[in-house]
């Protein structure tokens, strides 16, 4: 298996009043194509950050060190601009509560469609009818209904599957899956998980999966890593 993605001694410190926190201290990583890793350990240990890092979404407070090496390029030297065209396109997150990455302003239908515009260059009308079959990908009942409602109509699981239909639209080689499940209920957290898995193997994803759940890390992970306290202890 080709490598995809491999972190070698992240380290993340935020700047507070209180002083120099150390989120992330020194870890390394790797990912294979079409491999689950799960990244495991209790709340505030640096599992999202590391998520975060990745996608180069940190907040202003923050220092970064160390190599984020996407299919041997190093996602740190790279600009904002070329962060955007990687962003939502190479590499997705699917963030633990829908509702951050929904617009409540705007319907499904524009919130799928503006990202295949925006990355695949498709003409509207093609972007809908993407939309659509998105849909019916992640087992959406009614999809060309579910285009015209906005996210407030919807369940949060049946927001969950929007989000992950938004995640896979163009295709990416990494989903970074942060606590996907946390929001819903336990009936609707195996269907999530089931849908994951599905979709990985027909699209050949790759995907950095954070939980702090070891149940649903062991059912879903190729291999393994535990965070305590910013580092990497298994």
């Amino acid at each position: 298996m080709q490598e995809l993605l491999k972190i070698l001694n992240l380290k993340v410190y935020f700047e507070t009043d209180e002083g120099e926190v150390k989120a992330v201290d020194g870890i390394d990583l790797e990912i294979n194509e079409g491999e689950t890793l799960g990244l495991v350990g209790e709340s505030g240990c640096g599992k999202t950050t590391t998520g975060l890092a990745i996608m180069k979404l940190l907040p202003k407070n923050s220092k970064i060190n160390g190599k984020i090496l996407f299919l041997n390029e190093d996602l740190l030297s790279k600009s904002e601009e070329e962060m955007n065209k990687i962003r939502g396109n190479k590499i997705s997150m699917i963030f633990q509560n829908p509702n951050t990455s929904l617009n409540p302003l705007m319907n499904i239908g524009f919130q799928i469609v503006e990202v295949l515009i925006f990355h695949k260059n498709m003409s509207k009308k093609d972007a809908y009818k993407e939309a659509t079959r998105l849909l019916e990908i992640v087992g959406m009942p009614e999809p060309e209904k579910t285009l015209r409602k906005y996210p407030h109509e919807l369940s949060g699981g049946m927001k969950q599957r929007v989000v992950i239909a938004m995640a896979l639209a163009c295709k990416p080689k990494l989903v970074i899956a942060d606590e996907p499940t946390t929001a819903v209920d336990v009936t609707i957290q195996a269907q999530i998980l089931e849908l994951m898995r599905e979709l990985q193997k027909q699209f050949n994803i790759s995907i950095l999966l954070i939980s702090h759940d070891f149940g649903v890390i062991a059912e879903m992970c190729d291999k393994v890593a535990v965070m305590y306290a910013g580092k990497i202890v298994e």
